[in-house]
């Protein structure tokens, strides 16, 4: 088996799961090249605004700390962005019910947590990317783009990244239900920005901010799904949609709790990553403190090959750590079978994802 050289140092991380799950041997062939790609759900790591009481303690760095092996060993490692991320100033947005209703800034320096852990792509397509209005947008931005970090998701402006791994030319865009961001809900000019990446890129990753949020909304409605009266976009639709065209990776989040996933056309779609490291300001009651670090292998073309869950669960405490009881695969089990039975992927109880 003929395996890309990696961008970061795999040897360590990669034992370390093999060893605490104890995962078979996999091959894929004589002379294929594999190509490994990690998603994650909702980040925050802390928010100065409207109290410096909200940010953890040691500047943040204890928080993706004890995930830094297993998420640097894959070719692209891609994370959600909630909030923004900068020094400035920028107007606070107003909140008709502060109880329903949060602002996020986290210093500029906490990008250095998100480089050290291995973060190449984040979304920055979610309903807290404007937070501080043009301000906000612009300062994450520029950090972003100084640590070397892609990212994409506004619309007209910064609707789509390239950027190129072991040869390979990957393309990345992200769609949300929420003002200046690329729309979920425009499923036409969404199909627009995927195929024109597809044409100049070997592996196409679409991310989506959306769907219902909340315990109560774990499974795929397969409709427009509404939470307090907004349309967060018919999830189902938009990832077949972008995969019609040209996607070959689609990971989302949105929902705060996890949800099933599914091979369509021979592509692999996560439906919801849930909360992945969310301090402070975040509930973390019962589903929504479970999330999984989903590992995809696909080929050049990206065409997936198999996956791994790797189960993690939050604290008000500390970021994610591994999860001993494995709960976040027993869910994406059950809400896999139950959603899309006939998808054409099995999960065993160790997180191992195969095509049937």
């Amino acid at each position: 088996m003929h395996l890309p050289t990696m961008k970061k140092d795999s040897r360590i991380g990669g034992l370390f799961f093999a060893t605490l799950f104890f995962l078979p041997c996999l091959s894929f062939g004589q002379g294929a090249m594999i190509v490994s790609i990690i998603g994650v759900g909702d980040m925050m790591l802390g928010t100065n605004y409207p109290s410096k009481n909200y940010l953890p303690a040691n500047g943040g760095a204890d928080l993706l700390a004890p995930m830094q092996k297993i998420l640097n060993d894959a070719d692209v490692t891609f994370g959600n962005l909630e909030g923004t991320l900068f020094d400035g100033d920028g107007t606070a947005k107003t909140c008709n019910d502060p109880a329903k209703c949060y602002v996020f800034r986290s210093p500029a320096s906490y990008v250095q947590h998100f480089s050290n852990a291995g973060f190449d792509v984040l979304s920055i397509a979610n309903n807290h990317s404007g937070d501080f209005g043009f301000a906000g947008r612009k300062g994450t931005k520029a950090v972003l783009k100084n640590a070397g970090i892609a990212f994409a998701g506004l619309e007209g402006t910064d609707e789509t990244a390239v950027f190129e791994r072991n040869g390979l030319k990957f393309g990345f865009c992200a769609f949300a239900p929420n003002s200046g961001t690329c729309d979920i809900r425009k499923i036409e000019r969404a199909q627009e920005i995927v195929a024109s990446l597809e044409k100049t890129c070997d592996i196409v990753i679409v991310s989506f901010h959306g769907g219902a949020e909340g315990a109560d909304n774990q499974h795929v409605k397969k409709q427009t799904e509404k939470y307090l009266g907004e349309n967060r976009g018919d999830v189902h639709k938009f990832a077949h949609a972008v995969i019609d065209v040209g996607a070959d990776v689609v990971f989302g989040h949105g929902p705060h709790v996890t949800r099933a996933v599914e091979l369509y056309k021979g592509r692999f779609i996560s439906y919801s990553l849930g909360n992945f490291c969310t301090y402070g300001r975040f509930s973390l009651n019962g589903p929504a403190g479970i999330s999984p670090i989903i590992k995809v292998f696909t080929d050049e073309e990206g065409q997936f090959q198999r996956g791994e869950i790797i189960p993690t669960y939050q604290e008000k405490s500390h970021g994610p750590r591994i999860d001993s009881q494995k709960r976040v695969i027993a869910k994406i089990k059950e809400l896999t079978k139950t959603d899309f039975p006939n998808s054409g992927l099995d999960i065993n109880s160790e997180g191992i994802i195969t095509k049937r």
